[in-house]
This record gives C-alpha cells, sequence and structure tokens, in this order.
C-alpha cells in the first residue's frame, strides 16, 4: 500500500518560481490595490468605530462563514490538481480543477444572494462609509473570483490534451497561484469587515 510520502516522492522535484513570473507580478500588484484598500478601510474604522460597529450589525456571519469554507475547498482542490497534473493523472487533475470551479461558483451564488439583499434593502455605496468599503471590497474580491474562475476553466479546457504533465505543468501552477491570492484575500476581508467588532 502506497503512503502519500511514497506518492510525493513520484512528483519530479524542481527549485522554480510555480507557474508564469508574469502572474507572480501581477498578483504582488493586485495585493498591493487590497493592501492600500485595507490600510483605508482602518483609517475610517478608527476614525468613526460606532458607524462601523453599527454597519456590521447588520451583517450575517453564516454567508461568509460558508464562503470562506467554499473557498478554501477550492484552494484544497486546485492544489490536488496541480499534484495530479504532475504525476501525469490527467483526468484526475482535471476532475479536481472542475470540484475548484465548483467551489468558486458556490462562493458567487451565496455572494450574490448576500449582495442582492443589501441592494433590496436601499443600501448603496452613499448609504455610508461603512456600506461604501463594504460593496467596493466585497464586489472588487467577487471580480477577481470570476476572473479565477476564467483562469481556471481556461487551464481545464486546455488540458483536454493532455499538455499539462511532470513538470510542464505551469499554466496549472499559474492558475492555483492565483486562487490562492484571491482565498488569501478574502480571509483578510472577512476577518476585517464581518468578524472584527
Amino acid at each position: 500500500m502506497r503512503t502519500d510520502s511514497l506518492v510525493l516522492e513520484d512528483i519530479p522535484q524542481s527549485r522554480h518560481v510555480p507557474g508564469d513570473l508574469a502572474m507572480w507580478c501581477f498578483i504582488l500588484a493586485e495585493l498591493a490595490v487590497f493592501g492600500v484598500f485595507f490600510l483605508v478601510y482602518g483609517y475610517h474604522r478608527w476614525r468613526d468605530p460606532a458607524l462601523f460597529a453599527g454597519g456590521q450589525q447588520h451583517l450575517g456571519l453564516l454567508l461568509p462563514t460558508l464562503n470562506t469554507l467554499l473557498l478554501l475547498a477550492g484552494s484544497a482542490a486546485i492544489v490536488a490538481a496541480v499534484r495530479a497534473f504532475a504525476l501525469g493523472r490527467q483526468r484526475n487533475g482535471r476532475r479536481w480543477l472542475l470540484l475548484t470551479m465548483l467551489a468558486g461558483g458556490g462562493f458567487l451564488v451565496l455572494k450574490a444572494f448576500e449582495l442582492g439583499g443589501k441592494f433590496a434593502a436601499g443600501i448603496t455605496l452613499s448609504s455610508s462609509d461603512f456600506w461604501m468599503f463594504y460593496l467596493s471590497l466585497t464586489v472588487f474580491h467577487f471580480l477577481h473570483v470570476v476572473l479565477g474562475m476564467v483562469i481556471v476553466a481556461a487551464v481545464w479546457w486546455q488540458a483536454r490534451d493532455g499538455r499539462y504533465a511532470g513538470e510542464a505543468i505551469a499554466g496549472v501552477e499559474t492558475a492555483a497561484a492565483y486562487w490562492h491570492m484571491v482565498d488569501l484575500v478574502w480571509i483578510v476581508l472577512f476577518a476585517l469587515v464581518y468578524v472584527a467588532r
């Protein structure tokens, strides 16, 4: 019976930055943009904690918690996809990519439901500083999840001809790097906007 350690030994080992270098530059730029957003959010919250606490009282934790679990599940799935392609297991790799997209799709459905409820309640960017930040950050992140799903879908489509195998998995690693960035940003956003009171 093979153990995980034995399976890992089958993966070709080499020292390199996983994925495409251009994508890493893009990811760093995106993290910088979100970092500025979070700093400005923190500053305004520090200036008017009562306003932000009042707005947070209207945010439930169930949907964002489920969304956190969905994104983490998507990250686990795409890690499994990278490993499967590295081992030459094409069919398994594509299945893990589909599960990644399924998790991302679930996130988008729940987030759209949450945002729809806020819009139906008459909340807009001009309702208050808290809602301006809430809508800006969550919608901006929503669009990043959409882009992440487009990237994963493109990799899944290209993987049909078996081009990703062994050490030739840069495309899958690139998609995984972007997906992990989307997850990381969401975890910080979830903690700042929904949880920290």
